[in-house]
């Protein structure tokens, strides 16, 4: 099934795996709670076991050093596209308060940037990620 739009997730390359991980979580989840019309139906089991429902369409996974997230950024924010962000301060806060005080507190050039993620048409997705490599 092809979708007339894209999910997008770039994670800068040089994080510790769980840094990585963490990441994409807390990056999707935003993706979740702007557009609730990309989660799906929740699913079960053959026992009719409930589980809960998940964002229906493929998540492309790019990595890049530190320059490439932020040209991702201003690609995207030229575009129009509002994207979700991770900052380097956010590993060392404990809950969302202290996140978004973390990122308000750093101008947009100075962000560093660990983590973004987007969802737009295709066509402007793919102009916002050209050039970088899926996530290995």
């Amino acid at each position: 099934m092809q979708f007339d739009t894209k999910i997008a997730v770039v994670i800068r390359t040089d994080l510790e795996a769980w840094q990585k991980l963490n990441v994409a979580a807390f990056l999707t989840s935003g993706i979740a709670a702007a557009f609730p019309e990309c989660v799906g139906e929740p699913y079960q089991d053959g026992s009719d076991t409930p589980y809960l429902a998940l964002i229906g369409q493929p998540i492309l996974i790019y990595g890049g050093e530190r320059p490439a997230l932020t040209r991702a950024l201003e690609r995207a924010l030229a575009r129009g596209v509002t994207p979700a962000i991770y900052t380097e301060d956010m590993f060392n806060t404990t809950h969302d308060e202290a996140n978004r005080a973390a990122v308000r507190a750093v101008a947009r050039g100075d962000l560093n940037l660990v983590g973004l993620a987007m969802r737009a048409d295709r066509k402007v997705i793919d102009k916002i990620v050209d050039g970088l490599k899926f996530h290995k």
